[in-house]
């Protein structure tokens, strides 16, 4: 670790050092395919731990979940998020149980 480059300060660009902690931490890593990241398996457990919390946080005040992976043209990426035109992964929406009105 002595040799590696310090981190970005995370008040001078969140997005780099968001990116250089993530890939470090071998949470993630970049996928032959471009624009696209590949989630390892310490970042694929932390995001089922969180969502299934959220899950349960969500069915309590009567939601369904419903997943819609989302793939953005670079130009609105990069315009709206600074992700430098790299996919997200997917978004997730969770809507009232139609039982309660929704």
């Amino acid at each position: 670790m002595a040799n590696e480059k310090a981190l970005t300060p995370r008040a001078e660009d969140f997005s780099a050092w968001y990116n250089e902690v993530v890939l470090r931490a071998e949470l993630a890593d970049y996928s032959p395919v471009r624009g696209c990241m590949v989630i390892r398996p310490y970042g694929y457990r932390l995001w089922e731990l969180m969502r299934d919390r959220l899950d349960l946080r969500f069915k309590e005040t009567g939601h369904q979940n419903a997943y819609f992976p989302s793939f953005h043209p670079a130009k609105l990426s990069r315009a709206r998020s600074g992700t430098c035109g790299r996919v997200r992964q997917g978004s997730s929406h969770h809507y009232p149980h139609p039982a309660e009105g929704g």
